[in-house]
């Protein structure tokens, strides 16, 4: 098995170092779904939640939550994000929402937590801003599609 780069010699977490690296554009870009009665999306598509505008307020935790990733998650390096995008539509089968959110920096380590994060954070403003009508609401299906830059280089997933 490879030894996690987060643990020491002896086993003692800590930040891994990424002094030595070089920095180098890196983008990663996740995905995730919000499944829910065809009522809750008709209602959000037509903006009739009372709580506001269900995707302009997820795209906003998406982002927010980007940016705010290493406070969130222990081990993850502070980065500065130079783009992050965060797309939230109706499922092709009219069963919810899909988000896609995108990270970008010029950096010493990747952001695929940073989109993973922006995912979640924005599928969990759509079930907060929506609990009321739909307790039964499922985030799925949340996962890393594409990450490039660094020494490891590029990796899709497969379809």
């Amino acid at each position: 098995m490879t030894r996690l780069p987060h643990l020491t010699s002896t086993g003692e977490v800590h930040i891994v170092d990424v002094g030595d690296k070089a920095a180098t554009r890196r983008v990663a870009i996740a995905e995730g779904s919000i499944l829910m009665h065809a009522e809750t999306l008709k209602a959000i598509l037509d903006q009739q939640i009372e709580k506001g505008d269900v995707l302009a307020v997820a795209r906003i935790a998406g982002l927010m939550a980007a940016k705010k990733t290493s406070e969130i998650v222990p081990l993850c390096h502070p980065i500065a994000l130079t783009h992050a995008e965060v797309v939230i539509v109706p499922r092709n089968d009219s069963e919810g929402l899909h988000c896609r959110a995108e990270a970008v920096t010029v950096e010493r380590t990747g952001v695929e937590m940073e989109a993973l994060h922006a995912v979640q954070a924005a599928l969990l403003t759509v079930y907060d801003m929506c609990k009321a009508l739909d307790r039964g609401m499922q985030i799925t299906d949340v996962r890393l599609l594409h990450k490039s830059g660094g020494r490891s280089g590029e990796w899709n997933r497969e379809s």
